[in-house]
């Protein structure tokens, strides 16, 4: 939910009309699905990182405004908190030396936006949620100032009644309360987009349905939130419970949560468009002047926009995007389980394991999605946030298996095969993959370095909880720099 947003009182004919111009949206969404022509030629890909900004001392900085006038670079955006940006890399094919370019495109971004954020006594963390933020920081004060973050705060917080609660079990546990979706703001993301073909995005979309506990449970880099040791991955639970517009009866008669896994695999995109105005009501309801009928009808590309706003509003893991580039319409899926970090080559190892292994598995003879349900889908996505390289996952014709031992034994291999139909370049293959193998022998990904330095600093060096998370993160700083993959890292 990109846009901006400059009103926050909403009528009853607002909401009226929103939702007639959302379910018109979605007609003429159906009508193109059936013979438009979208641009689906070559596969796209793109990545965006949302970044977290610490002073000297390792504490939060709330400066992005100032940054970002630094950095004056349009790839760079704020994000919901002050201590937050937000990277959007240039889109581009992964064939050939596609991810090297990558690597050296974020490299030199974000070489140069920290330089630019040094100007400000502040540095850039790439991490799932920066493990020195307190409940003093994550309050509304410290919400960017762009406005449309303010009326989304107004919308959930009126739309839920009360305050919003935060019930995190994990290793520790933290229980508080909350009266703004600030906490909102210590969810750092990774989020991958791959462009593909109506035809065959329900395949693609299932298939990163099927995966995304594999991408958590090898990938988590967020264990710690106000000073406790949670969740391997934290994020997913936090961001889950943070924009929770229900209270405690609409939980209780079903009624879904925004932040969503799903509940079906799906036969077209448009499915998930459809569910998303049939079971919730918007929070942003802001209409154009376009009527997306006669705009198709005079042979035009409607832009959608009131229903693409409602998708903004809905945080689904794995999103539908329907966007427009160089006058043609195309569908992209938004693959959004991920923590940003550990570094750039990590976050590459992550994106070629994706890439590759949703290929492979869209394209496969037999659809995963029909050996395995839904429910068990999910249920390893909860896992394996909860357990992160350690979770024990169901898979087809396995049963209960270790995440590291299914990555190196089945998924590696199928992901492997995905970058071959790509046309990656083979060192460019073999070295990004070599990360996620190294990650799976040593039992390492961003959490367990996390974890296992702030025990090193409270065990060995004597360190309290406080100190030791401040210790560990200016030594993820340094290391982050080297471009070295995590499980590499020396722990003390």
């Amino acid at each position: 939910m990109g846009r901006d947003v400059a009103k926050g009182a909403f009528s009853r004919e607002d909401r009226i009309r929103y939702r007639q111009k959302v379910r018109r949206c979605l007609d003429v969404f159906a009508l193109m699905l059936d013979d438009f022509g979208f641009d689906a030629d070559r596969p796209t890909t793109g990545l965006e990182i949302e970044l977290n900004l610490i002073d000297g001392a390792a504490e939060p900085a709330m400066r992005n405004a100032q940054i970002l006038a630094d950095i004056a670079d349009p790839n760079f955006q704020t994000e919901l908190g002050q201590f937050n940006l937000e990277l959007n890399a240039s889109p581009r094919l992964i064939e050939g030396s596609g991810f090297a370019d990558y690597e050296q495109d974020l490299r030199d971004s974000l070489g140069r936006a920290n330089e630019r954020a040094g100007r400000s006594d502040a540095a850039i963390i790439l991490i799932g949620i920066l493990p020195t933020l307190t409940e003093r920081h994550l309050v509304l004060d410290n919400l960017s100032t762009n406005e449309r973050y303010r009326v989304l705060n107004e919308q959930i917080v009126a739309a839920r009644g009360e305050d919003i609660e935060l019930d995190i079990r994990g290793v520790e546990r933290l229980q508080t309360h909350t009266d703004s979706i600030a906490p909102e703001a210590a969810c750092t993301s990774l989020q991958f987009h791959l462009q593909v073909a109506p035809d065959s995005f329900a395949n693609y979309w299932n298939a990163s349905q099927a995966i995304a506990a594999v991408q958590v449970a090898i990938g988590a880099n967020s264990p710690f939130l106000y000073g406790r040791q949670l969740w391997a991955e934290t994020r997913i639970a936090l961001f889950e419970q943070a924009t929770d517009t229900r209270p405690d009866e609409l939980k209780a008669q079903g009624v879904r949560p925004r932040v969503w896994f799903g509940e079906r695999w799906i036969t077209s995109i448009f499915d998930l468009f459809e569910e998303n105005v049939r079971y919730f009501p918007p929070l942003l309801p802001i209409c154009e002047e376009e009527d997306p009928a006669e705009v198709l009808h005079g042979g035009g590309v409607p832009t959608l926009g009131e229903l693409r706003l409602h998708n903004g509003t809905v945080y689904r893991w794995n999103r539908p995007v329907y966007d427009i580039m160089n006058g043609r319409p195309h569908l992209r899926v938004e693959n959004r389980v991920l923590p940003a970090g550990p570094t750039v080559v990590d976050m590459l190892a992550n994106a070629a394991f994706y890439f590759g292994l949703a290929r492979d598995l869209a394209e496969g003879d037999r659809p995963i999605w029909s050996q395995l349900s839904f429910s068990a889908a999910e249920e390893n996505f909860h896992a394996a946030a909860r357990r992160g390289i350690d979770a024990v996952l169901h898979w087809p014709r396995l049963g209960d298996v270790r995440a590291t031992d299914l990555v190196l034994d089945v998924l590696l291999p199928r992901a492997a095969n995905g970058l071959d139909r790509f046309g990656v370049a083979a060192e460019h293959r073999d070295r990004l993959l070599g990360v996620i193998e190294g990650r799976c022998r040593t039992g390492r990904n961003g959490a367990v370095w996390q974890t296992e330095a702030v025990w090193a600093a409270e065990r060995h060096a004597g360190l309290d909880r406080g100190a030791a998370l401040h210790d560990m993160l200016r030594r993820y700083g340094e290391l982050q720099r080297t471009n070295e993959p995590v499980h590499t890292w020396p722990v003390e």
